[in-house]
């Protein structure tokens, strides 16, 4: 059975002087323009080590109902977010970003 959403305000698109403000506090984050995105790639020792990242990184998308599209090649995952309900890049990537950054 799939499980309500947990989302009750609309998701709003970034503009681009929010993008830019925000963005300055992700250095490690870069802006995919194409996409209205942000990416960014981490590496770790091996393969044990990046699946073992990718599970503490779905249970953070999980809790805030917001999932990243990504993939892994050995010890390397490549991340990248944007909101499609917004069309681009909003606040919920930004988040989830800060919080990807803290683990």
């Amino acid at each position: 059975m799939r499980r309500a959403s947990r989302r009750t305000a609309m998701v709003t698109k970034l503009s681009d002087a929010e993008r830019a403000e925000l963005l300055a506090d992700l250095p490690a984050w870069t802006l995919d323009a194409v996409r209205d995105a942000i990416t960014r790639s981490f590496r770790f020792k091996d393969f044990s080590q990046a699946f073992g990242f990718m599970s503490r990184v779905a249970l953070l998308a999980e809790k805030a109902d917001h999932h990243p599209e990504w993939s892994n090649v050995w010890n390397r995952v490549d991340i990248l977010l944007t909101t499609h309900d917004a069309g681009g890049l909003s606040m919920r990537d930004i988040e989830l970003a800060k919080a990807i950054d803290a683990l």
